[in-house]
């Protein structure tokens, strides 16, 4: 190992510390202290903040009109190149101080084409991870299977049409699977990044929902097998690359979980980017899943909104932030899950001061937002004036007025010759409300 090459790319960038909002330098962290003590818990354990590997290691800056620009020393196909990947990678762990880390196995290990060597390279660094946390303390929240890049994906993987992509992916999940119980991950993600259509002309919707709750059985079951004590998380996205993805919000995700009986085995992973391309506010999906009761873990990012597509940038919105983390916040926090930045820079960035300052601006606004969401659900008035909108449900009138069927309701709706006035819903109030905890 070449570890020479490791500590010459990031050369100059010192370890990352909290100064304070005062702080005058770009290397320090204004809002993250991860000992500052909010709503009764350490600010660490609140965000369980983790860095993605395969934006921040993986990714070479291409797009769909030009190659990469990102010159990295651990740039390469083979294992000594995947190596040097791992010692960078925890580098730049140990640069911000983050908790955890995030992978899918194609990020960390070559493509060999071989599905055995696939996995021995998986296993490989497996080892290597595992050497590395004990010296660093860095955690794993989540692993999980890159089952849309390669060309044998095109079609889908757990929804293929052909049967031998079918038990490919199999095998790849099993061994990821495994390699995150060997590595003590807090959760385990399905993330189907082609499980959907280009053409219902081609397409049998039905055969590949089945198809697609099979492999979940399967994952669950092997769960238990192995006794992997973590969450298995599934993350919605609506498309991107097809046309139609089975996995579109939290709202199909669920339905689909209902429909098959998963719901009691499985929670979500929801990134703002995907929430946004569904046509819904990262606090929806928040909301609606905190009030199913499958809140899991969240991916933190931001898309450019004339962009219309998955742009993967670092979070920089402090008030859109703040009302995410007021969902995750009344939901309970994120339990086993986490805050991963699932974010890259971007393609010009090519410093690797870019690299480490993305992360520490995205670490202080989730910081920021956080102790924000902390403060208006601990004052109170926003949680007051909802209860104050909902109050005549909990009256002893609603009770007698609503007791019975239909046409019981009916009947006394029109012996009370009830004649309801419009009330205001207040918006504007509220959001003059929520601006203030704001500054």
């Amino acid at each position: 190992m070449d570890g020479t090459r490791v500590s010459r790319f990031f050369e100059g960038i010192p370890q990352i510390a909290y100064e304070g909002p005062g702080a005058e330098g770009e290397f320090a962290y204004r809002h993250y202290n991860p000992d500052e003590v909010v709503l009764g818990r350490r600010l660490e354990d609140h965000l369980r903040l983790a860095v993605a590997y395969w934006h921040s290691l993986a990714w070479t800056g291409t797009d769909p009109f030009g190659g990469p620009t990102l010159e990295r020393p651990w740039s390469g196909a083979g294992m000594e190149a995947a190596r040097l990947k791992a010692e960078s990678a925890f580098e730049l762990f140990r640069i911000l101080g983050t908790p955890y880390f995030c992978f899918h196995d194609a990020d960390v290990r070559p493509e060999t084409g071989s599905l055995r060597e696939n996995i021995a390279g998986l296993d490989e660094i497996g080892d290597l991870f595992a050497q590395k946390m004990e010296e660093t303390g860095v955690k794993l929240l989540w692993g999980t299977a890159n089952l849309f890049t390669d060309p044998r994906f095109m079609a889908g993987a757990a929804t293929n049409p052909d049967p031998e992509v079918f038990a490919w992916s199999a095998a790849t999940i099993r061994s990821c699977m495994d390699v995150t119980h060997r590595l003590g991950g807090e959760n385990y993600v399905m993330w189907g990044g082609r499980e959907g259509y280009e053409t219902l002309l081609n397409t049998d919707l039905g055969r590949e929902a089945d198809q697609a709750a099979r492999m979940l059985g399967l994952v669950i079951d092997y769960k238990h097998k192995i006794g992997f004590k973590g969450t298995l998380l599934i993350e919605p996205k609506p498309q991107e690359p097809t046309k139609h993805q089975y996995d579109y919000d939290v709202a199909t995700v669920h339905g689909f979980l209902k429909r098959y009986g998963f719901e009691d085995e499985v929670k979500l992973n929801i990134e703002q980017g995907h929430a946004i391309l569904a046509g819904h506010s990262f606090e929806h999906e928040l909301a609606l899943a905190g009030s199913l009761g499958m809140l899991g873990s969240i991916d933190m990012n931001r898309n450019d909104y004339q962009s219309g597509w998955d742009t993967d940038q670092f979070p920089n919105n402090v008030p859109e932030v703040a009302l995410a983390y007021y969902e995750v916040l009344k939901a309970g926090g994120l339990g086993t899950g986490g805050t991963n930045f699932d974010a890259r820079v971007r393609r010009q960035s090519i410093d690797a001061a870019d690299l480490v300052l993305g992360h520490v601006g995205a670490i202080d606004v989730c910081a920021k937002g956080l102790k924000i969401a902390a403060a208006m659900l601990e004052d109170g008035r926003l949680e007051a004036l909802r209860t104050e909108r909902y109050a005549g449900w909990d009256a002893p009138e609603a009770d007698g007025l609503l007791a019975g069927g239909l046409a019981d309701i009916g009947d006394r709706a029109v012996a009370a010759d009830l004649r309801p006035e419009p009330r205001s819903g207040r918006q504007e109030r509220l959001e003059n409300l929520v601006n203030r905890y704001m500054s």
